[in-house]
């Protein structure tokens, strides 16, 4: 090992003059891989088997050698992940004769040396991060190279000269860098060059005269540039070019006459250029062509007969340009055809029945003005996969034999003045992706045969005339992601099955005779209003009119309302509250007319408490068909309902149904329901919450998926789920109980002697941001946080509760939902109120913002004046704009200074600038982003 050390050190200081010397004691093949190796960062450690110890490299990863010498002959290391510069130990390696690094990371510029190595052949260096200009004497060293492959880098500045020294050069590739400039004249002496790239450069000027010196030049690649010019007329003469592509330039003129001895070109694009006039009929002449495209230029006139001769076209693309006259007749005989585009031209005429009858599998002729009857012949056996007809004057009605298409992926004829009802027979093409039939006069009925179009992901029907209902079968469509019936006159409901569509993100049935109410799940929860505008009959919280059955907005109470049963000596629940007041208003501009509306909803209030306490009267009847029916084992009778605990075994409840739906039990109401406390036979205490909201849980498989996701949900600063019963009128929610009280309750109704410490409103700030990041890494989003949910312990330990609820209730949009938990009223940030902005765990850090507020402030989100109210928020901000922070403390915590070394108005200050910060930053940065802060991990 020592002596290998001794030979890399005298190898790095005489490495400047060991190409020339060649001292053949010094020609150490393992010695210049093992110093090239030191240079690169190898992730994936694939040059392992790179063993310095070894007396020859031929059996190392990505070398091979000549076996009579042993020398090394081929470096490949392509797609090895290597990073790092290429390091001149390569030139020790004399004998070499492919180097090939592409698809690396080698940084770095070029060296003009590693040409200067005699035996080299072969040099890819493409597709790595190498940069710089390309040096000036790099093709004056390169001797007897063949192919150079520098593509897909971040090479810049021009091209240099002497690249015509190269003689003996037979393939370059420089595309996909930065190259600029002219291309120079000295490249076309390269007369053993048979494949030139430059493509996806920044290369400007004209295509110099003198390409037929390239006599032996087979591909020719230029596109992506900005050549200008006319073609040289000396372009015909490289008779030997199988592909010419100078696509995507600004190249001019008219096509030279010598390119009609091009007979052996089979790949020809000239596309998106300023080409002009007649294609000639010597095209005809180019009788090897594949591909012809000279789309998006400015040629005009007939397409030529002689289109016909090109018997091994397979793909004809001429869109954007000016053609005229019919459809082209002698394509017809063009056997090997697939792909025609003549789309956004001015051709005339009908579309010929070889169409259908070819081998084509691909027609594009939109936006022409192409006329008469779309005609399928009978016997018609085509391989068409898209036919896209849009945007021409064809009339008629949609031909019956398209379900004999069974290829057909894409059929778009929008935008023509078709007539009659769509063909039953569309439920044949099974491979059909795509359908657009808009805007036309069609009428009648959607078939419902369309349902068999299993692949089909876009249905567009808009602007037409189309009655009767939106077919049910739609839901087995699976793959749907667009649908479009806007504009029509159909009539009925929305089918519920449609809301089971995985992939639908867009339905838009605008401006219809549709009723009922619109569905809940997936897409519809979030659909835009606009897409159901115009439909007088349709109800629901999004077209804000009310369905029948669905309850009625509540009334926005106060968030300081007290419970019918609060006391200070009551226990907590995980929603227990306690609330005061109830807002009739809270502005000092309402007028004399609020009188009437205070009346009102007085009357509306007494009605629903009436009518909710006939509901519960009725639950609690149908729940004391047995007094020990939470005893039971889990079962699905429908009477007992199903009843689950997570932690397995038979629940033994001491207490029957008349204890759940009993007064004195009753711990608190919140906006999901109301919370009563019972006892296990083994003494164990429960909070069990009965949902108020039930009628809007329709299905039982989605509330026992979300139950269960949160009954695996385990924290310290959580509140568990124990389990749940159900029935199809009645859901209960099963949590351990929390004995100490709410947050709410020890912040603002404690006497001072029992006021919460410092460390203590500290511990609890740090625990309920635990809670919160544990809930947004499971991709739950409480939604409803406040300090009446914030329950403790025995010991103080925060306990979060009633979280992830708004998951059980689909039924509800994100307008109901708001309107369901306005009990939070001050903690939820005002966007959240537009049904446009989506709900995100940003909204529970805007809430855990004020909730430190609350804590440190000790001071109600709201204060209710005589006229008016005091917002928390408002009240910290102004403190913080005039440096009066000690202002915003609770003056109980003053004591705890001298005792802390009179950090804790400091430490107050910082948390309340944060908090405060959550706030101003939703006022500064719009309402779509509420809450910059990230919840602290732990």
């Amino acid at each position: 090992m020592m002596s290998l050390l001794l030979r890399i050190f005298y190898f790095v200081i005489f490495l400047p003059f060991l190409a020339e010397s060649r001292n053949p004691a010094l020609n150490d093949d393992v010695l210049g891989l093992i110093v090239f190796k030191a240079d690169l960062r190898e992730p994936d450690s694939k040059l392992v088997s790179w063993n310095e110890d070894d007396d020859e490299p031929c059996c190392w990863t990505g070398i091979k050698c000549e076996p009579k010498t042993n020398r090394v002959t081929e470096l490949s290391l392509n797609g090895f992940s290597l990073s790092g510069k290429i390091g001149r130990g390569l030139l020790q390696l004399q004998s070499l004769r492919t180097l090939s690094l592409s698809k690396n990371n080698f940084s770095g510029t070029l060296s003009s040396d590693l040409l200067r190595l005699e035996s080299l052949r072969n040099l890819d260096l493409s597709e790595n991060k190498l940069s710089g200009p390309i040096p000036d004497d790099f093709f004056g060293q390169c001797r007897s190279i063949r192919a150079i492959s520098l593509a897909k880098n971040a090479f810049f500045g021009a091209i240099p000269s002497n690249v015509g020294f190269c003689s003996t050069l037979a393939a370059l590739n420089l595309s996909s860098n930065r190259l600029s400039g002219s291309l120079p004249w000295r490249l076309w002496s390269l007369n053993a060059l048979r494949s030139l790239d430059l493509s996806d450069n920044t290369l400007v000027g004209e295509i110099p005269v003198g390409i037929s010196k390239m006599y032996n030049l087979r591909s020719i690649s230029l596109h992506g540039n900005r050549l200008s010019g006319h073609l040289p007329d000396d372009i015909g003469d490289c008779l030997l070019l199988k592909s010419l592509d100078l696509a995507g330039n600004s190249l001019s003129g008219s096509l030279p006459e010598s390119m009609r001895k091009l007979s052996t070109c089979s790949y020809l694009s000239l596309s998106s250029n300023f080409f002009s006039g007649e294609v000639p009929t010597w095209i005809g002449e180019m009788k090897s062509l594949e591909t012809l495209d000279l789309s998006r230029n400015g040629f005009f006139g007939q397409l030529p007969g002689s289109l016909g001769d090109l018997q091994l076209l397979k793909a004809l693309k001429l869109s954007r340009n000016g053609f005229t006259g019919s459809f082209p007749e002698s394509l017809c005989s063009c056997k090997s055809l697939v792909d025609v585009d003549l789309s956004q031209n001015s051709l005339t005429g009908k579309l010929p029945l070889w169409v259908f009858e070819s081998g084509l599998q691909q027609v594009l002729v939109s936006e022409n003005k192409l006329n008469g009857s779309i005609v399928i012949p009978s016997s018609s056996a085509s391989n068409l996969q898209v036919l896209v007809l849009s945007s021409n004057a064809f009339s008629g009605s949609i031909p019956e034999g398209l379900g004999k298409l069974k290829s057909l992926e894409v059929l778009d004829l929008s935008g023509n003045r078709l007539n009659g009802s769509i063909p039953l027979e569309i439920g044949g093409a099974v491979s059909l992706k795509e359908l657009r039939l808009e805007k036309n006069s069609l009428k009648g009925a959607i078939p419902t045969q369309i349902g068999n179009c299993a692949s089909l992901t876009s249905l567009d029907l808009s602007q037409n005339n189309l009655t009767g209902p939106i077919p049910p079968t739609l839901a087995n469509l699976t793959n749907l992601q667009i649908i479009n019936f806007s504009r029509n006159r159909l009539t009925g409901t929305i089918p519920k099955q449609l809301s089971n569509l995985p992939h639908l993100l867009s339905f838009n049935i605008a401006h219809n005779v549709l009723s009922g109410d619109i569905p809940s799940g997936s897409f519809f929860n979030t659909i835009p209003p606009s897409f159901l505008s115009d439909n007088p009959g349709l109800c629901g919280s999004i077209v804000n009119r009310s369905c029948p059955g669905v309850l009625p907005k509540p009334i926005v109470l106060n968030p300081e309302n007290s419970s019918p049963n609060s006391s200070s000596g009551s226990t907590f629940s995980p929603s227990g509250l306690h609330h005061k007041k109830i807002i009739l208003s809270v502005s000092t501009l309402i007028a004399i007319g609020a009188a009437a509306i205070i009346a009102l909803g007085v009357i509306t209030i007494t009605v629903l408490n009436f009518r909710a306490r006939a509901s519960a009267s009725q639950s609690a009847a149908a729940l004391a068909l047995s007094d020990d029916f939470l005893s039971q084992s889990p079962t699905t009778d429908a009477n007992s309902g199903k009843l689950i605990m997570f932690a397995g075994g038979d629940p033994e409840f001491s207490a029957g149904a008349h204890a759940l739906l009993n007064k004195d039990c009753e711990l608190g109401r919140g906006g999901f329901g109301a919370v009563y406390k019972t006892m296990l036979q083994n003494g164990r205490p429960v909070a069990i919450k009965k949902l108020t909201v039930s009628s809007l849980v329709k299905s039982q498989e989605d509330f026992e998926r979300e139950v269960k996701k949160l009954g695996k949900v385990q924290h310290p600063n959580l509140v568990a789920l124990e389990g749940y019963y159900w029935t199809p009128s009645l859901q209960l929610l099963i949590y351990e109980f929390v004995s100490g009280g709410s947050l709410y309750k020890h912040l603002h109704e404690s006497s001072a002697s029992n006021a919460l410490s410092w460390q203590e409103r500290f511990d609890i700030i740090l625990g309920t941001a635990k809670s919160l990041a544990h809930l947004h890494r499971l991709d739950i989003i409480h939604y409803n946080l406040k300090s009446a949910y914030i329950l403790l312990d025995g010991s103080g330990e925060p306990k979060t509760g009633d979280y992830g609820l708004a998951k059980l209730l689909p039924m509800l949009d994100h307008y109901v939902l708001s309107s369901k938990i306005q009990s939070a009223l001050g903690y939820m940030a005002p966007e959240f109120a537009c049904r446009t902005v989506k709900i995100t765990e940003k909204c529970d850090v805007y809430a855990f913002g004020v909730l430190v507020l609350e804590i440190q402030a000790r001071k109600r989100l709201l204060e209710y004046m005589e006229d008016d109210v005091v917002v928390l928020c408002d009240m910290v901000r102004g403190a913080l704009e005039e440096g009066k922070v000690a202002e915003c403390v609770d003056g109980r915590l003053m004591w705890e200074v001298p005792h802390r070394g009179g950090h804790c108005s400091d430490e107050a200050g910082f948390d309340l600038h944060v908090a405060g910060s959550i706030e101003s930053a939703r006022h500064g940065g719009g309402g779509e982003h509420p809450g910059t802060y990230q919840m602290p991990s732990g």
